[in-house]
C-alpha cells in the first residue's frame, strides 16, 4: 500500500492549525507533520494539559487527517550551535532566556527532552529536527583547522545529545535529524561520523530530505542505501541548481529567491531531484512511513504549490513488487 502523504506545517505556522487542516484536507493530504511552533503543537501545553493532545487529534480528525510525527527544528538547532542574535528570533522566550549562550544551549536540550515526552503523549514515535553544530563554521579548514578540533565538535555533539536521547529511549520515541548544512551531519561521511560519535545508538536516525543533499552534489538515493535502517521519516522537497558561471554554489550571501543564486528550493517535481529513484530506493530499504511535503518555493504561491505537491507525490509513490515480474513464466 502506498505511503501516507503529509504536509509539514513549519512553513505555515502563521496560520491556525484548524485553518491549515481544512486546507490540507482539501488539497488531498492524509495528515500533517506538526511543527512545535505557532499554535500547531505546543510542547508545554502537551505536558501540562491532559486534554491538549486530544484536542490536536480532534482538529485533525474533523478533516480526515492524522499525525505521524512532530518536528522541533528551531529549538534543536540551538543545542550545539554557537549562539548569536539570529537565534533569538526563532527561539521561544523560555529557551532564549537572558541570551547567555551556554544557558540557551542547556535550555534547548531540556526542551528537546520535553519534545520527546510530548510526542509520546500525542502518540507519535518520531520527533524530527536539527542538532546544530559547534564546527559547521569550520567547514573550509581555513584558518587552519586540525582534525582534533573536528573531533572535539563531534564529541560536543555526543555529550549534549546523548542525555537527550536517553529520554527519547525512556519514552519510546526516536529522533530523526534532517541531514542539512549547518548541522553536525550534512552528507554521507558526516552522518556516519555522527552515528559513530553516539556509539551507534538506534534512537538517533534521519529525517531524509533530498533537497539539501542534491544541491551539495550528494546522490540522495545513495544516501538512502547508506542509511536505510535509520530513515525514520521522509521529507519530499526539491531544489534546482542553476550555475551561471558567476554565482557560487555556496549561495553568494543572497537570500532565497534571489535570481542570481546558483541554487534554490523548488516545489516538488519542478527542480532537479530524481524522485523516481528515491521512491525505488525507499522501497528497497523497506521504508513504510509518511512522505511529508516540506513546501518551499520562493517563486510560487504556497497554496497553489501545496495542492500541486500533494498530487505529485501521491502519483509518484507506488507499492513495491511482491516478487519477480517474470515469476509467472515458470511452469507449475
Amino acid at each position: 500500500m502506498p505511503r501516507p502523504v503529509t504536509l509539514f506545517t513549519g512553513q505555515w505556522a502563521d496560520m491556525p492549525l484548524e485553518t491549515l487542516a481544512a486546507k490540507a484536507a482539501s488539497w488531498g493530504y492524509d495528515g500533517l507533520e506538526l511543527a512545535c511552533w505557532g499554535d500547531h503543537f505546543e510542547i508545554q501545553k502537551a505536558l501540562a494539559d491532559e486534554g491538549y493532545c486530544r484536542s490536536r487529534h480532534e482538529i485533525l480528525a474533523r478533516h480526515g487527517l492524522k499525525a505521524w510525527a512532530i518536528s522541533s527544528h528551531l529549538v534543536g538547532q540551538a543545542v550545539c550551535d554557537p549562539i548569536d542574535a539570529r537565534h533569538r528570533g526563532m527561539l521561544p522566550p523560555r529557551v532564549w532566556g537572558d541570551g547567555d549562550p551556554e544557558g540557551v544551549r542547556r535550555r534547548a536540550a531540556e526542551d528537546m527532552k520535553n519534545a520527546a515526552r510530548a510526542a509520546a503523549k500525542l502518540g507519535v514515535s518520531v520527533v524530527n529536527g536539527f542538532t546544530g553544530s559547534s564546527i559547521w563554521h569550520k567547514l573550509y579548514f581555513f584558518p587552519p583547522t586540525s582534525q582534533a578540533e573536528i573531533d572535539a565538535g563531534f564529541q560536543d555533539f555526543a555529550d549534549r545529545w546523548n542525555p537527550i536521547l536517553d529520554v527519547f529511549d525512556d519514552v519510546g520515541v526516536r529522533f530523526a535529524l534532517e541531514v542539512h548544512p549547518t548541522e553536525i551531519a550534512y552528507d554521507v561521511p558526516t552522518t556516519h561520523r555522527a552515528i559513530a560519535a553516539l556509539g551507534g545508538r538506534k534512537t538517533f536516525g534521519v529525517n531524509f530530505d533530498p533537497s539539501h543533499l542534491f544541491w551539495q552534489g550528494v546522490d540522495p538515493a545513495r544516501f538512502i542505501y547508506a542509511f536505510g535502517d535509520r530513515i525514520y521519516h521522509v521529507h519530499m522537497k526539491d531544489a534546482a541548481v542553476t550555475p551561471d558561471g558567476e554565482a557560487s554554489i555556496l549561495g553568494s550571501h543572497l537570500g532565497f529567491g534571489h535570481r542570481a543564486r546558483a541554487w534554490d528550493f523548488r516545489s516538488p517535481g519542478r527542480g532537479g531531484v530524481k524522485f523516481e529513484e528515491i521512491i525505488r530506493a525507499l522501497n528497497r530499504v523497506g521504508y513504510h512511513g509518511p512522505l511529508s511535503v516540506e513546501w518551499e518555493d520562493s517563486g510560487m504561491d504556497r497554496e497553489h504549490g501545496a495542492a500541486e505537491a500533494a498530487k505529485y507525490v501521491r502519483n509518484l509513490d507506488f507499492t513495491p513488487a511482491s516478487g519477480a515480474f517474470d515469476a509467472a513464466f515458470e511452469r507449475r
